[in-house]
């Protein structure tokens, strides 16, 4: 779901999505409201990206890591958001909830 941009636009409810998982490769998330590069992207390890948000002033990234662990029977993903600037935790926070925790666990209980 974090590297391929039709089953993150699945699991948003229909954004439009492009996600080149490739390092270096080009991102756009939720119809280009954000857009940003991977930087490094190992299976079923890890994922680094780049993000910026449109509303964020030029120049402005973010980097979103997400660490995959499990047991053969489950996986565990952690998430390390950092760089955003100062204002921005509570939103991104609810933002997170909403449009990733929330839809994943929809999607894996098949509802």
């Amino acid at each position: 779901m974090f590297t391929d941009g039709d089953r993150f636009s699945e699991m948003t409810g229909g954004a439009p999505a492009e996600i080149d998982s490739t390092e270096g490769g080009a991102i756009s998330l939720f119809g280009g409201m954000t857009t940003g590069r991977t930087i490094e992207a190992v299976p079923n390890e890890r994922l680094v990206q780049a993000w910026r948000p449109q509303p964020w002033e030029a120049g402005v990234y973010s980097t979103v890591r997400f660490e995959l662990s499990g047991d053969g029977t489950s996986t565990t993903v952690t998430l390390d958001h950092r760089g955003y600037p100062d204002g921005e935790d509570e939103h991104l926070a609810q933002g997170w909830h909403d449009n990733y925790w929330n839809n994943i666990r929809a999607l894996i209980a098949g509802t």
